[in-house]
């Protein structure tokens, strides 16, 4: 897997598409941060991470309503053949702030709105709505 960030997005989407209620994805630090900033912006229920006995699993709790998935759609900017880096005057509102900008910068995973506060730029990430 060259991509491990657009795997974890892939299977939020296929899970949320598929109906499922939970997925477990192979865990590491930055996909945590990304879960933690899901979770903390109301895109998924929860998160837990799960000790396998090998490298451990993220467990991740979609969020429903109805029917429908909250998360709409959700898509990898950055990528590791082409590095999308925004400085913090140019970063993009999603969806005209219904959606977030999931931000790598100097200070940690943050959303498009901390960057803001904090005039702060970093990779770009993804984005979610």
């Amino acid at each position: 897997m060259n991509d491990p960030v657009a795997d974890m997005l892939t299977r939020i989407r296929n899970a949320g598409r598929a109906g499922h209620r939970r997925i477990d994805i192979p865990v590491s630090k930055f996909k945590t941060e990304i879960a933690r900033l899901l979770r903390d912006h109301h895109f998924i229920q929860d998160f837990k991470v799960l000790d396998d006995g090998a490298h451990g699993k993220l467990r991740v709790y979609l969020k429903f309503h109805g029917d429908a998935p909250v998360i709409k759609e959700i898509q990898r900017v950055s990528t590791p053949g082409l590095r999308r880096y925004v400085k913090a005057r140019a970063i993009p509102r999603v969806k005209n702030g219904l959606g977030m900008a999931i931000l790598s910068t100097p200070r940690g995973i943050m959303s498009d709105g901390e960057a803001r506060r904090q005039r702060v730029g970093g990779e770009y990430v993804a984005m979610v709505w």
